[in-house]
């Protein structure tokens, strides 16, 4: 590392006649933020440790080793470096370096990312080593887990742009400018890439430091073996040398190279929590999974395992909303056994799950699950065979039963999960109506007193959770409890009510596909139906996916009818907890052959309005419902008034 400081007397005339020297003097100065440049720049297939030692190894690479007088007539401060360009003296201020103003500052930053952006597979072998201990820049919040992330999925361009933005603060015609002299292709697009990554509130984030870096020792009883080794094989080499006195030909390499980043595959790395970490934690998540399975210690079917995820292939199938790239810290050990005789693992990384089929026809599958729960965090699809699945169920699941949809009055049936591997279970979505198998699930009363609750398979990696939010209560004492709260919470879908509601509306949810993380049914109102008919129960559907996006379906169950009717609904907040106000309509023929207009709003609804093409109805509605008689069917426009006097639409 440069560190050899100028004087600022008697060497002075020296140090100004050197140019090299002067680079010296400007790369110790702003080292630490050319470090950071090239750190942020770097690619993102290598691990911290390699990204902090290559970052250095960048700025050390910076310092030219000659350069050439321009012309005999040039000024004694101008000097053309190794890279082709006229720099000068750099002011002695330090702090941010606007473009231009310290012209031989720039011509080191240029170089810099020169490097950064074109890594040369043997600058590995020439950058700074470090035996024994491993460097990791130090772990920042979810803000800067984030940050990396974004960063991960952009290009070395796009990343680079970001670095001149943030950490040089240039502007964004500024930040083009520098690409462009550092051969990047198509500079403005890098920059409008890197303008949407959010740079967060701290402009230098020490996660994103290289030089205030952790140390930790590797794995010591396995370096004192390899050690231990390199020794037996150095002396069986002195002794083969002694005896035959021939040439040898070049080595043989230790092991096959890998394409990865340094030390993916390694399944010493990962994270194995203790087996009763789930009952002393308050953060009951996949976090607090134990490595449980027959093969947690085959280090052959981990390390295909780790492979696959650190260079994602053909075989990744990776669930809507999930990323595919390499995890950025050894992940952990979730599961690792046989399961009908092929080899599984399961991994988890903090955002995301990957399941690692053995085999031909296995590969690797990812989805979300970042944010998980006790409940959203039950169980994972272990294996698929034709239509059943077989789950690993958290460490805190006492008792494990299935129960059909649609049969709601049926009892649960027992599953057996010896060492949490559930027996085959029937698997399907919900949105076919063809009675689909949910698992119910009980937890240990370690976590949580009785706490049953609802998963959905829906295809993918983590079975969606069931909730259930019933209709108004409209005795006077719950209405007035009600109106002082501002909205309820859904509930666990297990009573008897719950049961019977998703057995008639379930098969209208507005997203049944993998990575639906909750859905939740909600019975804001129930209409008593004209001419005796019976009653009209009106439902809103939400389905919640882990990526934070979610959708809504308004749905009524009609006496007569054979499933739910929907009547409206698409993406957005609506329904959710931040919209808790809804309207819905639909036609209705009665048995007598009568057309009704149908109208329900959720509790807030004090007054209903429909307007037609040459009528309208505009009535108070105690019950939140409305039902109009008309003589034909026509084209209608439903809208609802809420007791704060604000007006609301049906979904579209």
């Amino acid at each position: 590392m440069p560190g050899r400081t100028v004087g600022a007397a008697a060497p002075a005339q020296r140090v100004a006649a050197r140019p090299v020297a002067r680079a010296e003097a400007v790369l110790v100065r702003h080292y630490r933020r050319l470090v950071r440049l090239a750190y942020l720049a770097l690619p993102a297939d290598r691990d911290r440790h390699s990204r902090v030692l290559a970052a250095h190894a960048a700025v050390h690479r910076a310092l030219p080793f000659r350069w050439t007088r321009r012309d005999e007539g040039a000024r004694h401060d101008g000097t053309t470096l190794q890279d082709g360009t006229t720099r000068h003296d750099a002011p002695g201020a330090d702090g941010p370096v606007a473009a231009g103003a310290d012209p031989l500052y720039a011509a080191l930053r240029l170089r810099v990312l020169r490097t950064a952006l074109r890594p040369h597979p043997a600058a590995r072998l020439l950058a700074p080593r470090v035996w024994g201990l491993r460097l990791f820049t130090p772990h920042g919040g979810e803000e800067d887990a984030g940050l990396d992330h974004a960063l991960a999925a952009l290009d070395a361009p796009a990343r680079a742009a970001f670095a001149l933005r943030t950490v040089e603060e240039l502007s964004a015609g500024q930040a083009a400018e520098v690409l462009r002299q550092a051969g990047v292709a198509r500079p403005d697009d890098a920059v409008a890439a890197a303008a949407a990554v959010p740079s967060g509130g701290d402009r230098e984030p020490p996660a994103f430091d290289p030089c205030a870096v952790r140390v930790q020792p590797t794995d010591l009883l396995r370096r004192r073996r390899t050690l231990t080794a390199a020794l037996a094989v150095g002396v069986l080499g002195l002794t083969t040398t002694a005896a035959v006195l021939g040439g040898s030909g070049p080595a043989a390499p230790a092991g096959p190279a890998s394409g990865g980043a340094p030390g993916a595959a390694d399944p010493a790395r990962l994270v194995r929590v203790a087996p009763d970490a789930w009952q002393h934690t308050a953060r009951v998540d996949f976090s607090a999974w134990p490595a449980r399975g027959d093969r947690r210690e085959d280090g052959a079917l981990l390390g295909r395992a780790l492979a696959a995820w650190a260079q994602p292939g053909p075989q990744t199938r990776a669930e809507p909303g999930t990323d595919p790239a390499p995890p950025v810290e050894a992940p952990q050990l979730l599961f690792a056994g046989t399961v009908e005789g092929t080899g599984v693992v399961v991994l988890y990384d903090g955002r995301r799950l990957a399941r690692y089929t053995d085999g031909r026809d296995g590969g690797l599958d990812l989805a979300r699950a970042d944010d998980s729960d006790l409940t959203t965090a039950g169980a994972v699809a272990l294996r698929r065979r034709g239509s059943d699945v077989r789950y690993l169920l958290a460490p805190w699941v006492d008792s494990a039963e299935t129960r059909r949809i649609d049969q709601p009055d049926a009892p649960a049936r027992p599953l057996e999960h010896p060492e949490g591997v559930t027996a085959p279970a029937p698997g399907g979505g919900l949105a076919d109506c063809r009675g689909a198998t949910l698992l119910q699930l009980r937890s240990s009363p370690v976590v949580a007193e009785k706490h049953a609750f609802l998963l959905a398979d829906l295809g993918g990696l983590v079975p969606a959770h069931l909730t259930y939010l019933p209709p108004p209560d409209r005795s006077p004492s719950a209405q007035s409890a009600q109106s002082a709260q501002s909205a309820r919470e859904p509930r666990e879908a297990t009573a008897q009510d719950a049961l019977q509601a998703w057995a008639r509306a379930g098969c209208a949810v507005p997203d049944g596909r993998p990575g639906v993380k909750q859905l939740d049914l909600w019975a804001f109102a129930v209409q008593p139906l004209p001419q005796n008919a019976g009653s009209a129960a009106w439902v809103c559907l939400r389905a919640d996916r882990w990526n934070g996006e979610g959708s809504a379906a308004t749905a009524v169950v009609l006496p007569t009818a054979r499933g739910p009717q929907r009547t409206g609904g698409g993406p957005g907040r609506a329904c959710s907890r931040f919209a808790r106000d809804t309207v819905a309509w639909t036609w209705w023929r009665s048995p007598q052959g009568t057309e009704y207009l149908l109208a329900a709003g959720s509790r807030r609804v004090t007054r209903l309005t429909v307007k037609g093409p040459d009528w309208s109805a505009d009535r108070p509605v105690a019950d939140h419902t409305l039902a109009v008689e008309r003589p034909a069917r026509s084209a209608v426009r439903v809208e609802a008034v809420l007791d704060g006097g604000s007006h609301i639409g049906p979904p579209p």
